[in-house]
């Protein structure tokens, strides 16, 4: 019998140092990623994760994987406060809990603030969990209109406008004026209820935000291609941030 006190084999040592390494980058890049975006130095991970750059890279192969390994349980946090939300009885009570929830999560996380406002048509699992969170959300709205509680031309889009507003005034003001960010979501959920004297604009387009939100993942560093986003939607059309079919 094999004596507990034997040495590792290379092979198993090898695949140890391998967890290690990437565990290592991944904890290195969420940090990175909370203070600075998802247009990071990957150099700068690296440095953190005290690997050199070739290593991060044979781990993770583009910025895409990278970010959809390190961020899938900051974006699965968000899909469960939209479901969470549609557990209150008060529909607007769901709906502004989640609008507040979801911005809060962005000013805490300069990265899940960028993922929220991009297409990943490299990760499925990413869009999935996207996926869920949006049916929740559509549902928030449609339980709130339903109720009366927020203005009948209220639409998803208006929620990601919102996130792209919420996510820059963050990053510009969070740190010296922390008061400025929970100021704009008070205000906008404000602006969300009925007003019988008031008119909008026309709301963007399904297909007029997922081309801002592929722009945005190129921003980033990342290389969004709406037909593969199509094929991991199993061939239906591209769904916007919030869940309505894109307009062609």
């Amino acid at each position: 019998m094999a004596s507990s006190n034997q040495p590792a084999t290379p092979a198993r040592q090898l695949r140890a140092d391998a967890a290690r390494n990437r565990e290592a980058v991944l904890c290195a890049a969420r940090e990175v990623f909370a203070e600075s975006g998802l247009d990071s130095p990957l150099e700068e991970i690296a440095r953190r994760a005290r690997v050199g750059i070739g290593t991060l890279y044979r781990r993770f192969p583009s910025r895409e994987h990278l970010i959809a390994a390190a961020l899938v349980g900051k974006i699965t946090e968000y899909a469960d406060a939209a479901e969470n939300a549609l557990g209150e009885a008060d529909p607007w009570a769901g709906l502004s809990g989640f609008v507040r929830k979801i911005c809060a999560l962005q000013a805490g996380d300069r990265g899940l603030a960028d993922l929220l406002l991009m297409t990943m048509a490299t990760s499925g699992e990413i869009e999935a969990i996207r996926e869920r969170a949006n049916r929740a959300a559509t549902e928030l709205i449609a339980r709130a209109k339903a109720a009366g509680t927020v203005r009948p031309d209220l639409t998803g889009e208006d929620l990601l406008l919102m996130m792209i507003a919420n996510s820059s005034i963050a990053a510009a003001a969070g740190r010296d004026a922390p008061c400025a960010q929970p100021r704009f979501v008070a205000l906008m959920l404000e602006s969300f209820q009925p007003r019988p004297d008031s008119a909008l604009p026309r709301p963007p387009s399904a297909a007029e935000m997922r081309r801002v939100m592929t722009r945005l993942a190129a921003a980033y560093g990342c290389h969004a291609d709406p037909a593969a986003a199509a094929e991991l939607c199993g061939g239906h059309p591209p769904q916007s941030s919030l869940g309505q079919p894109a307009a062609h």
